[in-house]
This record gives structure tokens, sequence and C-alpha cells, in this order.
């Protein structure tokens, strides 16, 4: 594999990528790859490594998202 080194970056680029990057589970360094794969060459995540990914911050945050606070989210404002 190849490497490449990143200059410049702009601050607030920066830190919205360590951010997702946290939320994520991942360096910094598989979170710019993710970014680049899914723009560059149209990859997206499976719908099951959608759900694998969910259920491990679940798993990693107990209580913290419970099916309930996600049922009040989705129909919070909805007639």
């Amino acid at each position: 594999m190849a490497t490449i080194t990143l200059k410049d970056i702009p601050g607030p680029l920066h830190r919205a990528l360590k951010k997702q990057a946290r939320a994520n589970h991942r360096s910094l360094n598989r979170e710019t790859i993710d970014c680049l794969e899914r723009v560059l060459l149209g990859q997206r995540e499976s719908a099951q490594a959608f759900l694998e990914r969910v259920r491990r911050h679940r798993n990693a945050t107990p209580g913290q998202l419970t099916d309930e606070l996600l049922h009040e989210a989705l129909h919070t404002g909805r007639a």
C-alpha cells in the first residue's frame, strides 16, 4: 500500500475529521481513508456493516442509545 502525507489541512477540517473518527471509533488515518473511498470510489458501507457498527457502538455506550430513545427521536414532532 502507498503512503501519503497531507499538509496544511485547515483547522476546521482537521477538527471535524477527528470528531468523526472518534464517533466511529476509528483512527484519524482510517477515517481519512474511509472518507476518501466513499467520495472518490463511491464505496458505501453495506447495510450489514452499518448495523454491526451501530451494535458495537450501542454495546460500548450502554444505556445511552436505547430502543425507546430511538423511537422517541423518530416520532418527535410527527403527527
